[in-house]
């Protein structure tokens, strides 16, 4: 008669075990994950989506700059990524290029505009245009027909638009793409959103124009983390000396969610629109 050990009849419970559940709990291929972010695909993958007609490629432009006492250095870049999540996913066919984090911030000797506060990031014009450029350049050359530009920061507003101008004279002959300075996503913040505000009874002082009621509830909406509310007071007291134009005081999530979606909505309007036009 055969005498297994207590070992041995252990270890066949398991090997007996590991067959039963093979057989009861068949594995399946989790479904694909469905991709916004450039930074999330594979080249083959991208390439594929390209050609499945994910035709259009955004390019969100932040910045890295002084917000007051109370919020972070990277309000547009963090806010930025954030919008362009959603507007892509309601276009249906466009990726997010990365954030473009180093621009224009002034001067650096002397130090002006937002330089004179510690962290602020600033490059040249022509460096930020031509690294705009050379991003937009390489979305032409793999396949995307609409290269479309949004801009956090009113500073460059211009230049984004001259850029969009220079590819488009360059491309009209080919015909292949297209470039789209999308004024609109800048502009709803300082219209639509400003009036959204006025009427929940935010008045000119509070909304303020840098990091202020309008500035600081729109990144409680996308990221809270990166306010300090317990800083409010100090953003009021020290004012333009502190880096403030405006009062935080006021903000909430609820008021910056008026604002994400007007942002939204009309970005995603303008560029069908310029699309469409094309």
């Amino acid at each position: 008669m055969l005498k297994l050990s207590l070992t041995s009849l252990f270890l066949l419970f398991l090997a007996l075990s590991s067959v039963g559940a093979a057989y009861a709990a068949p594995s399946y291929a989790a479904p694909p994950k469905t991709y916004v972010f450039l930074e999330d695909f594979t080249s083959t993958e991208l390439r594929d989506a390209i050609s499945a007609g994910k035709t259009t490629i955004i390019i969100p432009i932040g910045g890295t700059e002084q917000n007051g006492p109370h919020m972070a250095l990277g309000k547009h870049n963090i806010r930025g990524k954030v919008l362009a999540e959603k507007i892509a996913l309601q276009l249906g066919n466009a990726v997010i290029a990365p954030m473009l984090a180093y621009v224009p911030e002034g001067n650096l000797s002397p130090p002006t505009s937002h330089m004179r506060w510690t962290g602020t990031i600033t490059v040249a014009d022509s460096a930020f245009k031509g690294i705009l450029e050379g991003a937009a350049q390489s979305f032409k050359v793999h396949g995307f027909t609409d290269i479309v530009f949004i801009g956090e920061h009113g500073g460059y507003q211009t230049l984004v638009k001259e850029l969009a101008v220079k590819l488009n004279a360059a491309w009209k002959k080919d015909g292949k793409a297209r470039a789209h300075f999308i004024a609109e996503y800048y502009r709803a913040t300082q219209t639509a959103y400003v009036q959204a505000l006025k009427a929940n009874g935010i008045a000119d002082k509070q909304i303020g124009m840098h990091a202020g009621a309008a500035d600081t509830s729109l990144m409680l909406a996308t990221d809270e983390s990166l306010v300090r509310r317990d800083r409010f007071a100090q953003a009021v007291k020290e004012g333009a000396a502190g880096g403030v134009t405006g009062d935080p005081t006021p903000s909430t999530a609820a008021l910056g969610q008026l604002g994400v979606q007007i942002i939204v909505e009309q970005t995603v309007k303008a560029i069908r629109t310029a699309i469409a036009a094309r």
